[in-house]
């Protein structure tokens, strides 16, 4: 396992293990912990395959929806400004309201839409939950389907049936064997190895361009912003790479990433579910792979390297990772992957 350190007054405190698993499109394992195979829910990182529907059928483009929504159907976003009117844009587009919104109410992460909803300036509303936009997207596919829109959360309607097939699809799982679990945003949510997840990342990442995958993956890497927000992780990976990797995080410590330059699908998830262990692990792991540069790893520093401070605004302990796993098989570039979209 990759070992995340929690060092205070030079000594450690605490230690995260995280498992992880670098894949080809075939699921050939080219780098991994001891435990590729260990098997969690994709979370929030399967969001870009959920919202696969809406575009496979056209529906996307009879909406006339920009990549900045598309990018904010596959987020788990802060909640700002933009975000929210967002949301509130895709539903307009269909002739729906934030009241359809089954994903619940949640303070988000901004800190300035945070304040305000907690002093009442704002009315408290699912529009805020960092899922919004993902549920937006879902509402849209109903209303386009002309399937019914209260209960679309539930496994057994028509737009869970296409996510959930969607995702089988992409990552090579047999939807039947799937076991299914309620995320919470109160959508179902898969699970399945670390590996299957890598492998559907893969996929995202040779998609060719003109696909809905690639279409996708485009709206991402060109607006990372919608996909997460100010100081997050995801929205700093593609930054920083200028979108030379698309990442999505997941909750309980899980982050996917797509190289498309490469084919590669990563995996990494903290085994205790400790989200501060991700970005340390992932991003000493890419560059220990040669798959970022110094300069990247330099840009990301303050998630890679993260300080613990108290509430005296005292450095009182850092973030260190270590033992990473070392290329089993070399990756060859990927002409589809790198093809312009």
């Amino acid at each position: 396992m990759i070992e995340v350190t929690e060092i205070r007054g030079g000594t450690p405190e605490s230690v995260h293990g995280v498992e992880g698993v670098v894949v080809d499109a075939q699921g050939r394992v080219l780098s991994a912990t001891g435990r590729p195979d260990f098997a969690t829910f994709f979370r929030s990182s399967a969001k870009p395959f959920q919202m696969l529907p809406l575009v496979e059928r056209g529906h996307a483009e009879a909406l006339a929806l920009p990549d900045r929504l598309l990018a904010l159907m596959a987020a788990s976003h802060n909640g700002e400004p933009k975000h929210v009117e967002g949301a509130r844009d895709i539903l307009q587009a269909c002739g729906r309201s934030e009241a359809d919104l089954e994903c619940g109410f949640h303070f988000p992460e901004d800190p300035e839409t945070a304040d305000r909803l907690h002093k009442g300036a704002l009315e408290r509303s699912a529009i805020y939950n960092n899922c919004s936009g993902k549920h937006a997207g879902m509402i849209a596919l109903a209303v386009r389907e002309g399937w019914p829109v209260a209960g679309y959360t539930r496994a057994d309607h028509p737009v869970q049936v296409a996510a959930l097939g969607a995702i089988a699809d992409v990552c090579g799982v047999d939807a039947q064997r799937m076991p299914i679990g309620t995320d919470g945003c109160s959508a179902p949510n898969p699970g399945m190895t670390l590996i299957d997840m890598a492998r559907g990342y893969a996929r995202f990442a040779v998609a060719p361009g003109g696909t809905p995958l690639a279409r996708i993956r485009a709206a991402m890497a060109a607006h990372p912003d919608m996909v997460a927000g100010r100081n997050r992780f995801c929205t700093a990976v593609m930054n920083a790479t200028s979108g030379r990797l698309v990442t999505k995080t997941g909750a309980e410590g899980l982050q996917c990433v797509a190289i498309p330059s490469l084919g590669l699908g990563i995996v990494v998830k903290a085994r205790d579910g400790a989200r501060r262990a991700v970005a340390p692990a992932l991003v000493g792991w890419l560059r220990a792979l040669d798959l970022i540069s110094l300069e990247e790893e330099e840009a990301l520093a303050a998630f890679a390297r993260p300080a613990n401070v108290n509430h005296r605004s005292i450095v009182v302990g850092t973030l260190a990772a270590a033992e990473f796993p070392a290329w089993r098989v070399a990756p060859e570039p990927s002409p589809a992957g790198a093809s312009k979209e």
